[in-house]
């Protein structure tokens, strides 16, 4: 009888509680009463939730009648509805012109727009994706204020160089890249369509709560969460041609015949008897043989592009997921017949469980992030004068042919046949060249990037979380170089197989407790954590033989080699240089009425790279903000001006980026410790030696930051308004020390010197509404004066290399107090010697005996005479101004956008041909713009051997003026569900792009973004013969199930 009353008040209390339960059913829409898919509809104080479908309808269960929905979604003003009964409820959201309210992502944490107090600027996914790039950095170009991103190559699968509101050191200076929460993600590694958002912190308030490795700023990643209700599938891909821009006209046969003449004319020389030398190919020439124009043959027209990505995201109030799947492919417009191509696979999982749930609380929560990616890409070279196949293309003559009468690559013999080698032996099929030495190969490359996590909620707004991190990586590269002879100096008797591989991992563990307080019109937010990362855990393997029993790429496997040679059998293994860090970290926040804002941060990391005594740095910040509209009196310009937030800041960040155990004399084993004993010569035996001199006081790079700003909006929140003014100074730079070679060793890192960077930003962005059109204006600037303030040497220089331009030239870029980072380095010029007069009337001149047609160098310095000591800055690679313009429209499913970037006030190093190598390398047209009789030119000189101290002396006749502006991206679209609203899908839109369409620029190179330097990061702008971006076309489109 007792258990029959229990199982009947079970009945009872069970049945209230269904008949508790409401069911609603409604609409979002918009103002023109489109419906809104994918909004978020939520039971107020509960986390029971769903999202609109397609169309915009929805249905929920809410605990009883008397419940409050609240219903956003992005751009639009939140609503919340009181059912008060009623079980259909028809929304419509209007249009909201204000961000203000929206999170963003900061340092373990999010934070209102509107209540930061710190330089950020965000990114949403939807405006990355817009730009159908591969790369997500190529798409933030003209997004990011205070951000320089500039192309190391055109080449696929090339990155980009990034720096944060100007150079900050010689060592490391890329920022710090935060990928779901994990340290020192791959950016380049993510598909676009992945990304929910992009947080740049500029800072160092914003920043310091990363302390150790956010010297240069850092860049928060955060990939696309899951939602609660239906499955959301979307689906987006274009494919695309790509073709050369800009082509540098080489001279024909006949123009090179002639300016070879010419040189030999001006040093004296007969000219060359083309018709005895060269009887065939001078006769093709004479019957409009133009000859080879190298570039052109190694171009690949309408190179392939293509993107696919497929996201799903759904849920519940308990668990919540996202996924991606993703595949893009990039051929290279130069390369053929072994075009570089860039190929990646991506595959992403984020998920979210809710494990325990009390009285509206998430007591107890669960999630994952995982980002898989894999690579393979092939590439020809793109280095120095003597790895850049673009030079190469430039350079060859166009006498020589591709390929001889037999359809083989023209080759050493041909050369001796026809005659070629009466006007250079060494002359070297430069196609043949790159696909021998460059072109037959592959690099693979796997990288899983994932954390788990709990939190866990004892009491509300009181979180306990904790996250472990594990980055994992593998790659693998392999090459094939057959036997050839191409000239008599470019020979390679035996076919060579190269191959490495490595892998590894590191791991991190961060733990944080984060409480936030409100009482009355007071809030107080805090976090307070612990962190410890491991990285270098890992090891690589390289192997080279010859003897390859087979004569191609595909077998090209040590193990179809044969024996061992000595002097050409090598077998290496080294593991990865290990490092750690352990850090503990702090923030509090304050604000009183969201009108009075305060925060706080102190981080201290120790880091195994510096001695005991040294290892742990200390980085702290302030920063304050004042939301003067909140004040009563500025009620009367509220008309005009709906926000106005002023914020300083002030804070510090370390950098260790360096090699371990610096303090330490570290012994080395490897082929530079060989010794030969006793009498026997031919062979030796590996000993050790020491490695490098110890540096026990070596410490933290410290950047040290003043930012001042404001934030406001304008006409009903329409036009919007960010203003920044910095300082900010970098020390103890960590450098390599100079040394003697005669020590015999390695040199330490010092902390050798410091640089300031003072600034200002300004982003200005426009939104309206005129009935069913729509559209957008956005507006970035900034400017950047970048000055080394000191070098820890009695020069106070620190210097780049020499051979750049050419072998047998000096240094041409250096960093000196005084100057900014990386300037160019060398003589000024004054024209040219037009006459035997002006010889005459010249006063001190670096040619010993001058003559028309020379340099008049610069007596910079007034001695009397010309000398290294005149030699100073003749151009800066950094750009004075970076911006960004972009304009949006819409009506009734068209939409079109154009997006600009551009960079002002830097020069660049340009010249295609190494003068002082050879002077039977091929000109570009260029060079008719030289000297060649009086009144001709004032600028380029009369044409001699490489010798001549008018090339190879670097001088500002290879400096040119790279001001550009490009249209980044150009894009019109149609969404056909807006004219077939029966079509089973939330988005069908079709659209069309033009990448990189026109550039206003007066460079005369290919492409005026130039991220190469040379073997230096600190180092841009030098243009030998840069692998350009494409022009290209695409077609794509949007679906949304």
């Amino acid at each position: 009888m007792i258990k029959k009353s229990i199982v009947l008040i079970c009945l009872v209390f069970l049945n209230i509680a269904l008949m508790a339960q409401v069911k609603v059913t409604g609409r979002v829409s918009d103002s023109n009463k489109e419906g809104i898919p994918g909004a978020s509809i939520v039971v107020k104080g509960t986390s029971t939730g769903t999202v609109s479908d397609f169309e915009g309808n929805y249905t929920i269960d809410v605990p009883n009648a008397n419940s409050t929905l609240v219903i956003s979604f992005v751009g639009m003003s939140t609503q919340e509805v009181a059912l008060a009964g009623k079980t259909k409820v028809d929304v419509v959201l209007a249009e909201n012109t204000s961000d203000l309210d929206e999170v963003v992502v900061i340092g373990y944490g999010v934070e209102k727009k509107k209540l930061t107090t710190g330089a950020t600027v965000q990114v949403s996914g939807e405006n990355l994706q817009k730009m159908s790039t591969v790369n997500p950095l190529g798409a933030l170009q003209s997004q990011t204020p205070g951000v320089n991103i500039t192309q190391s190559s055109g080449m696929p699968g090339q990155g980009f160089k990034v720096t944060i509101r100007g150079l900050g050191t010689i060592g490391s200076s890329s920022p710090l890249y935060v990928i779901d929460g994990v340290a020192g993600g791959d950016i380049n590694s993510l598909n676009p369509s992945d990304i929910e958002s992009i947080d740049v912190l500029k800072d160092a308030a914003s920043s310091a709560i990363y302390g150790a490795r956010a010297a240069n700023g850092v860049i928060l990643v955060t990939t696309k969460q899951g939602k609660s209700g239906k499955i959301q599938v979307s689906y987006d891909g274009y494919y695309g041609i790509q073709n050369p821009y800009k082509v540098p006209p080489s001279l024909t046969a006949s123009e090179y015949m002639l300016i070879q003449d010419e040189i030999n004319y001006n040093e004296g020389l007969a000219a060359y008897d083309w018709a005895t030398m060269i009887p065939d190919l001078y006769n093709k020439v004479q019957k409009g043989w133009e000859g080879t124009n190298w570039l052109k043959e190694i171009e690949n027209s309408n190179a392939p592009t293509q993107n696919h990505a497929l996201n799903l995201a759904g849920g519940n109030d308990v668990s919540k997921f996202s996924m991606g799947l993703s595949y893009a492919t990039q051929e290279g417009i130069y390369g053929s017949p072994v075009e570089p191509y860039y190929d990646r696979i991506t595959a992403r999982l984020n998920s979210e469980h809710v494990l325990y749930k009390n009285n509206g609380i998430d007591v107890i929560k669960i999630g994952e992030n995982l980002n898989y990616n894999y690579r393979k890409n092939m590439g020809i070279g793109i280095g120095n004068i003597y790895w850049n196949d673009i030079h190469n293309m430039l350079v060859a003559p166009p006498l020589q042919p591709v390929y001889n009468e037999e359809g083989k690559y023209w080759a050493a013999a041909d050369n001796a046949s026809s005659g070629l080698n009466g006007l250079n032996p060494g002359l070297a099929n430069p196609i043949a060249s790159m696909v021998y030495n460059r072109g037959q190969n592959v690099s693979k490359n796997y990288a899983l990037n994932t954390n788990v996590y709990a939190e866990i909620q004892p009491i509300k707004n009181l979180i306990l979380k904790s996250s472990f991190g594990y980055k994992m990586s593998a790659s693998s590269y392999r090459q094939y170089v057959p036997k050839y002879e191409l000239s008599t100096s470019s020979i390679n008797s035996n076919d060579r197989i190269s191959q490495s591989m490595s892998a590894g991992y590191s791991w991190s563990w961060e733990n944080t407790l984060a409480y936030s307080l409100r009482v009355n019109e007071h809030s107080v937010n805090a976090v307070v954590g612990q962190s410890m990362e491991k990285w270098g855990l890992g090891e690589s393997m390289s192997g080279a033989n010859i003897n390859y029993i087979f004569s191609d790429f595909e077998h090209a496997y040590l193990v179809n080699t044969k024996g061992v040679t000595p002097g050409q059998t090598t077998l290496d293994g080294t593991p990865w240089g290990e490092g750690g860090i352990a850090s503990f970290f702090g923030r509090a926040s304050y604000n009183y009425k969201e009108t009075y804002m305060a925060s706080a941060v102190m981080r201290a990391d120790g880091s195994s790279n510096f001695a005991r005594g040294n290892r742990w740095g200390y980085f702290p910040s302030f920063s304050a903000g004042w939301v003067m509209t909140n004040e009563g009196f500025m009620d009367g310009a509220k008309n005009i001006i709906n926000f106005l937030k002023l914020r300083a800041s002030w804070g510090q960040n370390g950098n260790a980026s360096i090699s371990p155990f610096q303090y330490l004399a570290t012994v080395a084993f490897n082929d530079l410790g060989k010794y030969s004993f006793g009498n026997v010569k031919d062979s030796q035996s590996t000993g050790a030696y020491a490695d490098i001199l110890p540096n026990k006081d070596v410490t933290w790079e410290t950047a040290e930051q003043l930012n001042i700003g404001f934030d406001a909006r304008f006409f009903d929140s329409k036009l919007g308004v960010a203003f920044d003014w910095y300082n900010k100074k970098t020390i103890d730079w960590l450098v390599d020390a100079p040394i003697l070679a005669s020590y015999g060793t390695g040199a330490p890192y010092i902390n050798g010197g410091d640089v300031e960077n003072k600034g200002v930003e300004l982003s200005l962005n426009w939104n309206d509404k005129v009935g069913d059109f729509t559209y957008g204006i956005n507006f970035n600037v900034a400017k950047n004066k970048n000055e080394v303030t000191r070098i820890a040497n009695s020069e106070g220089i620190i210097h780049g290399e020499s051979n750049l331009l050419s072998q047998g030239t000096t240094e041409m870029y250096r960093a000196q107090v005084g100057y900014p980072i990386g300037y160019f380095y060398g003589y000024k010029t004054a024209g040219v010697f037009q006459n035997g007069a002006e010889v005459a009337a010249a006063g001190a001149t670096l040619q010993k005996d001058p003559q028309p047609g020379d340099l008049i160098f610069v007596d910079n310095n007034g001695d009397g005479s010309i000398t290294v000591d005149d030699k100073t800055m003749i151009g800066n690679p950094h750009p004075d101004v970076t911006l960004g313009f972009s304009f949006n429209m819409a009506y009734k499913g068209f939409d079109l956008s154009v997006t600009t970037n551009g960079a002002f006030g830097q020069q660049i190093a340009k010249s295609y041909r190494s003068f002082a190598d050879s002077k039977t390398q091929n000109f570009t047209t260029d060079i008719f713009g030289r000297w060649h009789g009086e009144g001709t030119s004032n600028k380029l000189p009369r044409l001699s051997s490489g010798s001549n101290a008018n090339w190879q002396e670097i001088s500002d006749i290879y400096i040119e003026d790279a001001d550009y502006l490009k249209v980044q991206n150009v894009t019109f679209g149609y969404d056909f569900k807006k004219l077939f609203p029966t079509l089973p899908f939330g988005q069908t839109r079709l659209y069309f792009t033009a990448q990189n369409l026109y550039t206003f620029t007066g460079y005369s190179g290919q492409d005026p973004e130039i991220g190469y330097g040379g073997g230096a990061s600190w180092s841009s702008g030098v243009d030998l013969g840069f692998y350009p971006s494409p022009r290209t076309y695409l077609v794509g489109i949007n679906l949304k199930f």
